[in-house]
């Protein structure tokens, strides 16, 4: 080895912890992180989802509590998928649109309890209809396919009445996430038009049909009854189509953007940094979540590194916000001063 190879050693910025924090390019934080929280109507309730570890389907009083938690812990936010009872779910998702739907509750619950607390309320249909898509269904033209298929249009005003809806309860920011052609534009122009052109719009623009989504539906009950969701979600295979649905949801007027899942798709959340300037966000979904907490019960990773090396993973690719199932934890973790 010659003497000018020695000139460069980056292990010198590596030999303690002091020194690695120092030079450390990317930091995770507590208000990077968006709790996400399943509403179930009633009182005393914590259904724990069983291939979710530490998730629970939660009823308003217990939701409150969990959230206020979360908000104690530095956590600036968190995002509400509503499950009314099955009696309350039909075809078009009423529920979704009712000013005494449990979502508009629970917005309305958590706000007052919790005014600081910023609340996302997820924006899709497929939790509040009888047949588990994310719109109304219209007969399908199309021979030898599914005899129903999705009405995109349709669905675009019932988008933008269940915006409203969760605006006038008091909901900080909607997050449409049906991947329903138009949808950032019809519910700007619901919200503007209904005097709430202050709620903000984070759009699920780049949403795979993923199997890592399969813990959510147990937790959401939102499974589909026939078909899949192939014909509206994105294909894993396509790149270039995420930069084509980010384009066309910033100029409807979205504010945020969202790419979801995370981990199989940091090159897509990476794309979209490098040509956008809006804030994006991530989801790291309940498969994700769900086979990090499986390794673990096995004793086959440890638990903490790996929580905090995919969090970090994120923030690396060019989220400036994570939804997580960890968030509590991870938290917990950087109060702390843990940093993997």
């Amino acid at each position: 080895m010659t003497d000018s190879a020695l000139l460069h050693r980056p292990r010198r910025l590596r030999q303690n912890s002091a020194i690695r924090r120092m030079v450390r390019e990317h930091a995770l934080q507590p208000a990077d992180l968006v709790h996400p929280l399943f509403i179930v109507p009633g009182q005393g309730i914590r259904n724990p989802v069983p291939s979710m570890p530490g998730v629970a389907q939660l009823s308003i009083d217990e939701a409150i509590r969990v959230a206020s938690q979360s908000q104690n812990l530095g956590i600036p936010a968190i995002i509400l998928f509503g499950i009314p009872e099955v009696k309350d779910k039909d075809p078009s998702g009423s529920d979704a649109r009712n000013p005494d739907g449990i979502i508009q509750q629970a917005i309305r619950a958590i706000k007052k309890s919790l005014p600081d607390l910023y609340v996302i309320a997820d924006l899709c249909y497929c939790e509040y209809t009888d047949h588990g898509h994310c719109g109304v269904l219209r007969n399908n033209p199309q021979p030898f396919q599914n005899e129903q298929e999705v009405d995109n249009d349709a669905t675009l005003a019932l988008l933008g009445a269940a915006a409203c809806s969760y605006a006038a309860a008091g909901v900080d920011m909607v997050a449409p996430s049906g991947m329903m052609d138009g949808m950032v534009a019809a519910i700007r122009n619901a919200l503007d038009q209904q005097s709430f052109s202050h709620i903000p719009i984070l759009s699920y623009a780049v949403k795979y049909a993923s199997a890592y989504y399969g813990p959510f539906r147990d937790a959401a009950e939102s499974t589909p009854t026939f078909g899949d969701r192939r014909s509206y979600q994105m294909d894993p295979a396509n790149r270039r189509e995420a930069l084509r649905e980010a384009s066309l949801d910033i100029a409807q007027g979205a504010d945020m953007l969202m790419v979801k899942p995370g981990l199989a798709y940091l090159d897509i959340l990476r794309d979209l940094r490098e040509r956008c300037d809006l804030p994006l966000a991530v989801y790291n979904v309940s498969g994700e979540y769900a086979m990090v907490k499986a390794a673990a019960a096995h004793g086959w990773i440890d638990e903490k590194r790996v929580i905090m090396e995919n969090l970090t993973a994120f923030k690396r690719a060019g989220a400036d916000l994570i939804l997580t199932y960890h968030a509590p934890e991870a938290a917990r973790l950087l109060q702390e001063g843990y940093l993997g």
